[in-house]
This record gives structure tokens, sequence and C-alpha cells, in this order.
């Protein structure tokens, strides 16, 4: 088995590269990684199935790490380097680096869900409206003078000045129209650097749809605070909406613009499957939100 190591180099505010993450495999016993780059295409092609590709970057490159995983059957350690690193949350990943890598040389493993859509994928969440200002407008220092708290400063700027679109939200389990704020297709618990989506995991085998009503900045807020602090969705209010599948379609009036995993990935429509446990990752257990059981054990390594 080999391991691979892919880092970027900027991501986050550049202080967990690629050395500082060798030493901590290094120091917790991991065999020494080969490193490469994404943009490197020839080292794809040795992977194997059972090798463990290690990203050290934020959510968009965790996501690169997941589709080569996905194809290549491998498995997939996050070495959380990023901004938001929400991916890292759903897995319920440690926050020192020596007992992440600790998990890797144990070779402890569980399986989560991916997010298809077309060709592409995502882990955590997909945002259509006023949830892709954050990505289309953060800066890069911004980004790095802020950390997570950018994606926020980003959103308050524009509330105001968005009055909504047109979009009916089909789910195997719902419809709605309207029109919307932000709508946001989660495939795990968390978004936008530590937000919870309620009742929601990595692993549940379902899709999170949030639709987001336009409404005076107070009254977002308040909804907003009260779901945090209830930790459960409202079935419906004059705010929020909270639907639940295994498959979701989005359809606007026009064109717009989505991103899903802090990167524009294309426009609507969005046709959205979750394929349950279909990726293998390092970690001892998926955090799920809101819920009696909090979390969902992992499963041995190498099933």
């Amino acid at each position: 088995m080999t391991h691979w190591l892919v880092a970027n180099p900027k991501a986050g505010t550049g202080e967990r590269g690629r050395e500082f993450w060798l030493e901590q495999l290094a120091a917790a016993g991991v065999p020494a990684p080969e490193c490469c780059e994404f943009d490197d295409q020839r080292w794809t092609d040795r992977v194997q199935p059972g090798d463990t590709v290690l990203v050290a970057g934020g959510d968009g490159s965790v996501n690169r790490g997941a589709r080569l995983c996905r194809r290549k059957q491998a498995v997939l350690a996050v070495l959380p380097s990023g901004t938001a690193n929400d991916f890292a949350r759903n897995l319920g990943l440690p926050e020192a680096p020596d007992q992440i890598c600790a998990l890797i040389a144990q070779g402890i493993t569980q399986r989560v869900d991916v997010a298809e859509f077309g060709d592409q994928l995502f882990l955590n969440v997909a945002h259509i409206g006023l949830g892709t200002l954050p990505v289309r407008e953060s800066e890069s220092t911004e980004k790095k003078l802020f950390g997570r708290f950018s994606y926020g400063i980003g959103l308050l700027r524009r509330i105001n000045a968005n009055r909504g679109f047109k979009a009916e939200i089909r789910c195997d389990k719902g419809f709605v129209k309207g029109r919307w704020l932000s709508i946001a297709v989660a495939s795990g618990a968390f978004f936008g650097g530590g937000n919870e989506i309620p009742q929601a995991a990595a692993n549940d085998g379902q899709l999170d749809v949030i639709a987001v009503k336009p409404r005076p900045l107070f009254q977002l807020l308040l909804t907003f605070l009260m779901v945090r602090l209830n930790r459960r969705s409202p079935r419906r209010t004059s705010t929020l909406i909270h639907l639940k599948g295994s498959h979701c379609t989005v359809r606007t009036g026009k064109p717009k613009t989505v991103t899903a995993d802090g990167d524009v990935v294309g426009q609507t429509p969005l046709d959205v499957t979750c394929r349950p446990g279909v990726l293998q990752v390092i970690g001892a257990q998926v955090v799920a939100t809101g819920s009696d059981e909090q979390t969902a054990r992992a499963e041995p390594a190498g099933s």
C-alpha cells in the first residue's frame, strides 16, 4: 500500500504546508508518502485500490482528492489546512495534527456519502443564490485575515441588496416553489466554517435542502439564531424550508451560479443524487448534528 501526499500551498494561512505535514506524519510512524501535485496527472495512474491519498488543503482540494479516491477505490485522508475545513468537521477529526496522523498510522477508516451531480461531486454543500457570494467575492487576503468568518462578512455585505430569485425545488420527500434568497443542498452536516445543518450526518444516506426566503435582516438573523439554539430545523416557517431526500433537483427561472465545496462548478438547473457509503476515509467517527445519538461509529479498517 502506498501513501500519496498532495498539499495545496495556497490553502488557509499557508502555515500547514507539505513540510509541516511530513514532519507530523513521520513522528506518527506513517510510511514516507510520495509527494505529488494535482496538476501532474502522471501519478494518479499509479494509484491502486487500498492506497491512501493524503490531502493537505481546504474543502476544494479535499473534493479533488475524493474524486480520485472514488475512481480508484483508494482511501482519503484529510489533513485540514484550509479556511473552512467543513469536511474535517463532518468526520469528527481531532484538531491536533498529531492525533490526525495517529489515525492515519492506525488505518482507522469509515465510509461516508458523496453527492453526485453530472460528472462532479461534492462532500459538504452546494449553494445557489446568496450562499455563492462568499466564494465568488471573498478576496484571498480577506480569507487569510478573517479566516472562516470571511464567509459571514461576505454575506452581511450583500444581504440587503438581494431580492431573491424564483426556483422550484423537488426532492423524493417534498416539492416547493417560490422566491428564494439562498438554496443549499448538503451531503454533510456542516458548511461555511462550522455552521450546522440540524439532524444531518455525512453517512445518513440523505441530502438536506435548506431554502431561505427573502426577509428583512433582523428576521433572518432571528430565524438562524433559533435554529442554532434548538439544533432542529422547523418543517415550515415564513423564512426557512428544510427538505430531505436521496435525490434533489433545483430549477430556476434564469440560470444561476452554483458553487460546491468552495468552488464555482456551473449553473442551474442542479440535479443531485446521494451515493451512500461510497467513499472510504480516515477517521474515528462521523458527527451527527441535532440528534440523540450524536455520532455514528467508524467501520473497521479495510471494510
